[in-house]
């Protein structure tokens, strides 16, 4: 080893992936160690770092060059051990001087004062946070101010950090392309206007509102009329995902929909108030749409302040099929199965989109308009390679049997279909014909009635569902 060069070494070190193999190699010589350490450019710890600030500054001394570092305590409980605290995250700023991606979850030790360390570092392009409680918005004000370069930004279950400035900071760097927010109660729809011309560079943006939060509270329609237009338009959004949202005509986030012209992936769950003309104008302005799922909420769901009944029909799907060429995975379900929403979406308007799309994907859930009529349209859809149908109860044996005519298909998955039973899977026995059957909680269908249907089967009864 020792005639080795340094270089021939790296490259061997390099090909060997796992954590625990590298561990292992580093303690055959001291000249692998050494150059183990210096390669090591990834770190994940968590529980059973004890005492926690020593070990880390132990290991961070121990690997110079760590560019990736993840801090993980979920699941910690007090007999573990003390967690890591601000001085844990002052030495990994001191001496972590690559640090570019770091992530913090269920540590709830840290305080601002401990997250105001990153600010010295640099190069930090990546902050994810998960459920750190006693961060606020002062704390992430200090590391937006400190780390020119962020470019993503997560934020999951941060419960005490509100807006503020640290949001409008953010805006004015333009720097941020990647931004997730989930469940952080103190930061609404109307805040993300404070972006102001970072809109322009954003690619991928994740919002979730804590719906079980709420719903708790009494939503003020003048304080919603308050929120201000977003008039910047998102020209490299890539990827949308709104969940739980409230879409205001005019206001907030409903200002977004028309405005990213490439975007290729929206996902819109159970957001109250998105209506046809919505929809309109994101096809008109996303023709190349690659990927659509609606999760539409029951009109029985719609809160007071909406005036107007939830209105998504036939005329949304319209505007998809003809607006968007390249559209080849759309997902449609339906909240709250027992009461299904008064404005779903008809037979004809779904099979307007499948005849006009090449979709390569397929997913309805609680679509109770989607009948026999339905599998046998898509006998004509070339593309479809994967179809997934939950609680589709109009489908019987007869319309199963027509899988077996689809050209490509290759995944088929069946959950909670009452009108299914062994005879409709018959036509596939032996047919070779499907990579993957997934059959769950469908309670006419027996394991041994699937058997053979498919390369891979995978079957699951439950039936705790219907009682």
């Amino acid at each position: 080893m020792d005639t080795l060069p340094d270089a021939l070494i790296w490259d061997i070190l390099s090909r060997i992936t796992r954590t625990e193999d590298r561990n292992s190699l580093s303690l055959a010589c001291k000249r692998l160690l050494e150059l183990e350490n210096e390669q090591r450019l990834y770190l994940r710890v968590g529980c059973g770092l004890n005492p926690a600030n020593k070990a880390l500054n132990t290991l961070c001394n121990r690997f110079p060059n760590l560019m990736k570092v993840e801090i993980v305590y979920s699941g910690w409980m007090s007999k573990l051990g003390k967690q890591l605290d601000d001085q844990g995250l002052l030495a990994l700023s001191n001496s972590c001087p690559s640090l570019a991606d770091l992530t913090l979850s269920h540590c709830t030790f840290i305080t601002d004062a401990g997250i105001g360390y990153l600010g010295s570092c640099s190069v930090l392009s990546s902050l994810k946070l998960i459920f750190t409680p006693r961060i606020t918005g002062c704390g992430i004000l200090s590391v937006v101010v400190g780390c020119k370069n962020l470019s993503a930004l997560h934020l999951i279950r941060c419960l005490n950090i509100s807006s503020a400035e640290w949001l409008e900071y953010l805006g004015k760097l333009e720097k941020i392309q990647y931004l997730v927010i989930k469940n952080c109660r103190a930061i609404g729809e109307g805040d993300l206007v404070k972006l102001g011309y970072s809109w322009r560079n954003l690619k991928i943006l994740q919002f979730e509102v804590d719906a079980n939060y709420r719903y708790m509270k009494l939503y003020d329609r003048i304080a919603i009329d308050r929120w201000q237009k977003q008039l910047i338009p998102c020209v490299n959004m890539k990827e949308l995902s709104l969940i739980n949202c409230i879409i205001m005509p005019g206001r907030g986030l409903a200002c977004v929909l028309d405005k990213c012209n490439n975007l290729e992936k929206i996902h819109l769950d159970m957001c109250v108030g998105l209506r046809d003309t919505d929809i309109v104008g994101l096809s008109q302005s996303s023709r190349g749409l690659r990927s659509i799922s609606l999760r539409v909420p029951s009109d029985f769901s719609v809160p007071l302040l909406i005036s107007n009944r939830l209105t998504l029909t036939d005329e949304s799907l319209k505007a998809l099929a003809e607006n968007c060429p390249t559209l080849e995975s759309v997902r449609i379900s339906f909240a709250d199965g027992e009461f299904p929403s008064l404005s779903s979406f008809t037979l004809g308007g779904i099979l307007y989109l499948i005849r006009s799309c090449p979709l390569r994907e397929l997913s309805l859930d609680h679509v109770y308009s989607f009948s026999d009529d339905g599998m046998e349209a898509l006998c004509s859809a070339c593309c479809l390679e994967s179809l997934e149908l939950v609680r589709c109860q109009e489908i019987s044996d007869e319309g199963l049997q027509l899988v077996a005519q689809f050209s490509r298909l290759s995944v088929l998955r069946l959950n909670k279909c009452l009108g299914v039973t062994d005879d409709g899977f018959k036509p596939l026995v032996g047919s070779n014909k499907l990579d993957l059957l997934v059959v769950e909680d469908c309670p006419q269908v027996s394991e041994r009635g699937i058997h053979g249907v498919a390369r891979n089967v995978s079957f699951k009864q439950d039936l705790s569902w219907m009682y």
